[in-house]
């Protein structure tokens, strides 16, 4: 037994560099990306270990004394840190949740589209805004949304309302603000992965499909989007990881005095505290729940998937 499974693995390895060399023009291209990761995002995990002792200068990342779960400990005794959880809950769930179907809708509307032009010309235009930096977009939405000489206030004022109100500086507004924000920014870059899952749809399918007298609408339902659900699932799996490391820039950039009880969220607390005030293993620690609990996220959402889809849409 022991030399067929040997032989089996040699066969098993032998066949993988046959397939290796074979495609090595499609790995080549892939390394950058392998590169790209291994420096970015497994090399810097080494890092973790400052959630588990006392950063100190001379000593370096690992010649501190170990704490424990001192710092864990320390976050949750914080008194803001359930408001903390509770905003990034909700940044998470609206820029995840609420936004997902946004791509999707404008995908299925741009591939109605039959004029080129005019869908090419849609499509660069919905592009844009995802090339400007959180810099440009916070700016231009402050400016927008002055009090008094804001476009929009200026816009209330003639309709007869009250054109001083201070948006930015009213937390209420925040999460409107910030969802609309997102979805202008993404929403374009997000459709691209969908149209490309859709240019792979079979033709034949609309030709029978418009035989048989299938409206516009039938045929979305019952051919484009059961075609995109695996891409549908993938991409949700792989989002809802992000549920609670949503990204600082655009909640740091439009935070303000008045609305930072519902602007601060945990990637922004681990950028003020963890790097501002130099408490690196206090940051590591919370970036290390965050990461725990979007890992049990997509494990979890995963096996739904994949129970529910009968193993037909899921990442493993």
């Amino acid at each position: 037994m022991s030399k067929r499974k040997s032989k089996a693995k040699k066969a098993a390895s032998a066949g993988l560099w046959k397939t290796i060399v074979a495609n090595r023009y499609l790995y080549l291209m892939l390394l950058p990306c392998l590169i790209f990761f291994a420096i970015f995002s497994y090399l810097p995990m080494a890092g973790l270990v400052m959630a588990f002792k006392e950063f100190r200068f001379n000593g370096g990342m690992f010649g501190g004394p170990w704490v424990g779960m001192r710092y864990f400990k320390l976050f949750f005794s914080y008194p803001d840190a359930a408001q903390l959880i509770a905003n990034t809950f909700i940044v998470g769930f609206l820029k995840i949740i609420v936004y997902f179907p946004f791509p999707i809708l404008l995908a299925l509307m741009l591939n109605e589209l039959r004029t080129k032009w005019f869908k090419s010309m849609t499509q660069t235009i919905s592009y844009l805004p995802y090339f400007l930096s959180w810099v440009v977009v916070a700016a231009f939405t402050t400016k927008v949304l002055a009090p008094d000489d804001g476009i929009f206030n200026q816009f209330v004022a003639a309709l007869g309302g009250d054109g001083s109100t201070f948006y930015m500086m009213d937390g209420h507004y925040f999460y409107s603000i910030m969802f609309l924000t997102y979805v202008w920014k993404n929403i374009g870059w997000g459709s691209i992965i969908y149209l490309a899952s859709m240019a792979s749809i079979d033709p034949t399918l609309y030709e029978a499909a418009e035989m048989d007298g299938a409206s516009k609408w039938r045929k979305i339902w019952h051919i484009t989007l059961p075609s995109i659900r695996p891409t549908i699932a993938i991409l949700f799996i792989l989002d809802i990881g992000s549920l609670l490391t949503t990204g600082y820039e655009q909640n740091w950039l439009l935070r303000t005095a008045g609305n930072s009880d519902f602007s601060d969220i945990l990637d922004t607390y681990v950028l003020r505290v963890g790097m501002m005030q130099g408490q690196y293993g206090y940051g590591a620690a919370v970036g290390l729940l965050q990461g725990l609990v979007g890992l049990i996220l997509v494990i979890v959402t995963n096996y739904l998937v994949k129970r529910f889809s009968k193993n037909e849409s899921s990442l493993w």
